[in-house]
């Protein structure tokens, strides 16, 4: 079987919108729930997720949805944010009576 070359797949990516390759993106790097524990903390990851987030945004003609994006994806990077503790697994949590 003959592998796909370099120019076979750029000419077939040349079929989507970049607004589709964009959704492509975001969702090949958003965290799925079954990962969520293990990659949470996952700085790089989860710049990944909020700048791709950002970029269909902007794609879509919404900055005012894709600035908190890149807000959060800057703060993974410089590390002024951090993943809150998952609610289900707090200790000492109790639910509204």
């Amino acid at each position: 079987m003959l592998q796909p070359t370099k120019l076979d797949r750029k000419s077939s990516l040349s079929e989507f919108s970049t607004q589709e390759l964009a959704q492509a993106l975001m969702e090949r790097l958003s965290i799925s729930p079954d990962e969520w524990h293990k990659l949470k903390s996952n700085r790089k990851a989860r710049a990944n997720e909020q700048a791709a987030a950002a970029i269909v945004f902007l794609l879509k003609d919404q900055p005012e949805e894709a600035l908190p994006r890149l807000q959060q994806a800057v703060g993974w990077l410089d590390r002024s944010i951090s993943a809150p503790p998952c609610p289900t697994h707090q200790k000492g949590v109790r639910s509204e009576e």
